[in-house]
């Protein structure tokens, strides 16, 4: 997918500015909550913390808070920009950290040129950070300062730039080798790039098996070797006797090649001249060294990797730097030493053997991929890699001993692992991994909404959807160009001259003829969008519709209900909410249609709502919420409730279900055996079914503005085909992810 300059620019600008924020993760909202954050309970941890240092880790975040340190003199392929320039990148270090891995991370930028002053400067940060990940440092400065922080402090220290390419590749390199048919100590090198990534990655390589004098280093004054007085040491370790001309007298008979430089400076002839199953690496950005399609068309043989994403074989280092952080804050190790990078390397090479899950495959869009030539390191989004590669770092740390809190219970710790990265709980991420598998046509009833245009580039390059835009075909043409995109990307329908209006509007008048509706209104109608658009979809000319945008919520879900209508063999729509919160997922029901509903509708309402949750691949447990407690006050409303529950008993007897209960009994899960073991809900409920409308629409609003709950929805229920209604305020992502929904709910019907 490609990514304008202005989403890119409006990305890191819109809200708040820039992409990281400090959350407080206890309450201080009272008086009391006060004296215990501040003065004077807080004088009470730093007294335990004076008498035992290492109490700083019990007390403080200092455990799970890494610093990312720049000078902003090598930030990516921009070159010496300056920390304020690079300051965006250390911000997005820090997003991938807690993305991937859940560590908390400061960026750091120093203005400063002299090595001497980083060092000093990440030495007086000690007392605040767990970890140090430098970054973006040119060579050779950024070996003597890492080499020194390395000697001098107590905390891992980890310049990614040169180890983090260097795990990912090596562990490539170690699969590749064996697919191959070669042996690591007697392969030959070629290496285009001398600094601190080649040099990091030929240090890994030696120490995996491959010799030093069978590699042949370039850099941008030719080849690395003895006979050469410009080298400094770290080049010199890798200069040879034998001398190469050039990279193409090099590449004659080699077996790999490893890029770590500029563009298209590889041909294709220099690719025909290598050893048999030659392997490449070309993993300079966004260019590689030589195009994947000329690599693979020069040698069938081959086995290629890249930087890039939309190839196989990703070299990326968001494989490594999250995830052996993690491992070593975990055991509190000192340092992050040559046994731990190994062992990341040797778990990331394994991973790529074992067969691939089909939560993995999901994440993909579905595609089948196994070890072989395309697939010989794990995907960047494979989740696994978390509680792989963290266990093999912790692990290397205790046996070196360089780990303070050694892990004992290693299943236990891996379950920790799932918890933080909140495996169970990527609701949007399922679905979206789900429509990718079969993308369908999606009408869009606001087409000239830029919020609308952009969410629906997004469905088509991303192979969510195909996307149709109703409205002004000419409005909708002006913006699609003024904001920079294809038409290509489109199919625009304007419902006022479209040659369809006129056989919708006929269906639609056989349809309510017999409800108030003449010709003539319903001609005046379907030359609405929402009517345009229902009767799509009702004609199978559209899979899905979404709307709402800019409406109130009765306008679009009228024409739905007028067109399309609810599901063979149920009574009612009724609308559901998706929230988030602190890694835990719920389903809210109902929250957007039915104002006051009987027990058999709560009951339908129920059990629909469970079935939703199970197409998330989540196993539902119900609860029917009230203001009582299993009868405790007896009033029409709660037994209501109550009596739905034995509706929804009789009727699914599989669903884990039972009420009427309040909600915090629902959600927490203590209560509930304490106070009511006989209760056959076990563990915290994740599908709430609120007695009224009132109740739910309440509910959900509070978590959504009060709290940093995501909220996802309103998704209808019971619709005979998928219609979502979007709200005012919406973003483009909440646009994306509804679509996805209704995708997914498409190929559900289909």
């Amino acid at each position: 997918m490609s990514t304008k300059k202005e989403e890119a620019l409006l990305y890191h600008s819109t809200g708040r500015k820039g992409k990281i924020q400090v959350v407080p993760t206890k309450p201080c909202f009272t008086a009391h909550e006060l004296s215990l954050a501040y003065t004077p309970g807080v004088a009470e941890p730093c007294r335990e913390i004076e008498k035992n240092d290492d109490d700083v880790y019990k007390y403080t975040a200092k455990g799970n808070l890494v610093a990312v340190v720049s000078n902003g003199t090598a930030v990516l392929g921009l070159g010496d920009i300056g920390p304020h320039a690079g300051k965006p990148v250390m911000e997005g270090k820090g997003v991938l950290f807690k993305r991937f891995a859940d560590i908390d991370v400061f960026d750091i930028e120093l203005k400063t040129h002299d090595q001497n002053e980083v060092i000093k400067a990440v030495q007086l940060l000690e007392p605040t950070f767990g970890g140090i990940n430098l970054e973006d440092i040119k060579a050779p400065e950024c070996f003597d300062i890492e080499e020194e922080l390395k000697r001098t402090m107590n905390i891992p220290v980890f310049h990614d730039d040169q180890h983090g390419t260097a795990i990912i590749s090596c562990a490539a390199l170690i699969n590749a080798v064996e697919i191959a048919g070669k042996k690591l100590d007697k392969i030959r090198i070629v290496v285009n790039g001398a600094g601190a990534a080649a040099i990091s990655c030929c240090n890994l390589y030696v120490a995996a098996g491959v010799k030093k004098e069978n590699i042949a280093m370039f850099d941008t004054k030719g080849h690395i070797n003895h006979k050469r007085t410009d080298l400094n040491r770290y080049k010199d370790k890798y200069a040879t006797d034998e001398s190469y001309k050039d990279l193409a007298d090099a590449m004659k008979g080699a077996d790999v090649f490893i890029g770590l430089s500029k563009g298209n400076v590889v041909s294709k002839d220099m690719v025909k001249v290598m050893g048999k199953n030659p392997i490449v690496f070309a993993m300079a950005n966004p260019d590689p060294e030589i195009k994947y399609e000329d690599a693979v068309d020069a040698r069938k043989d081959i086995i290629m990797a890249t930087g890039r994403s939309d190839y196989p074989n990703q070299v990326n280092n968001v494989l490594g730097f999250p995830f052996i952080f993690r491992g070593a804050l975990d055991v509190r190790a000192s340092q992050i030493n040559e046994e731990m990078k190994m062992a990341a390397t040797k778990a990331l090479a394994q991973l790529a053997r074992e067969k691939v899950p089909e939560v993995v495959l999901n994440a993909y869009g579905g595609a089948e991929f196994s070890f072989g030539p395309e697939y010989i390191i794990p995907k960047p989004f494979d989740p696994r890699v978390l509680w792989t590669v963290a266990p093999a770092v912790a692990k290397a740390a205790m046996d070196t001993k360089v780990a303070k809190n050694p892990i004992t219970d290693w299943e236990a710790y891996k379950v920790e692992l799932q918890e933080r990265l909140g495996f169970s709980t990527e609701i949007a991420r399922v679905m979206v991994h789900k429509a990718q598998q079969d993308p369908r046509k999606v009408v869009y009833t606001e087409g000239e909404e830029e919020k609308i245009i952009r969410a629906a580039v997004a469905a088509s390059d991303e192979n969510i959807a195909k996307p149709v835009l109703l409205g002004n075909e000419e409005v909708i043409k002006t913006r699609i160009e003024d904001l920079g995109y294809d038409l290509k990307k489109f199919e625009i329908i304007d419902p006022i001259t479209s040659p369809k209006a006129a056989i919708y509007a006929e269906e639609f008048y056989k349809k309510r003829q017999r409800k108030g509706v003449t010709p003539r209104e319903a001609k005046a109608l379907i030359h609405e969008p929402n009517y345009f658009g229902a009767m799509m979809v009702e004609m199978n000319d559209a899979d899905a519709m979404v709307g709402g945008l800019t409406q109130h919520y009765p306008q679009t879900i009228r024409p739905a209900l007028q067109c399309i209508g609810v599901k063979k063999g149920l009574n009612l729509v009724s609308g559901m909410y998706i929230v988030i919160i602190k890694r835990k997922v719920f389903f809210f029901a109902d929250c957007t249609v039915n104002v006051d509903p009987t027990a058999e509708e709560l009951a339908e309402i129920a059990i629909t709502t469970a079935e939703a949750a199970m197409a998330f691949d989540i196993t539902p447990k119900i609860a029917m919420l009230s203001f009582s407690n299993f009868g405790s006050a007896p009033y029409p409303q709660s037994r209501k409730v109550a009596e739905a529950v034995d509706i929804v008993k009789k009727k699914r007897p599989d669903l884990m279900i039972d009420g009427e209960m309040q909600a915090d009994t629902a959600v927490v899960a203590e209560r509930m055996e304490k106070d009511f073991p006989f209760s056959t809900l076990k563990g915290d409920a994740n599908v709430l079914i609120f007695p009224t409308l009132e109740a739910g629409n309440i509910s959900y609003k509070l978590l959504q503005r009060l709290t940093d709950a995501t909220v996802i929805g309103p998704i209808l229920l019971g619709m005979k085909k998928p219609v979502h209604v979007i709200q005012r305020g919406d973003t483009v992502n909440d646009i994306i992810n509804i679509t996805a929904i209704a995708v997914v709910g498409a190929n559900i019907r289909k």
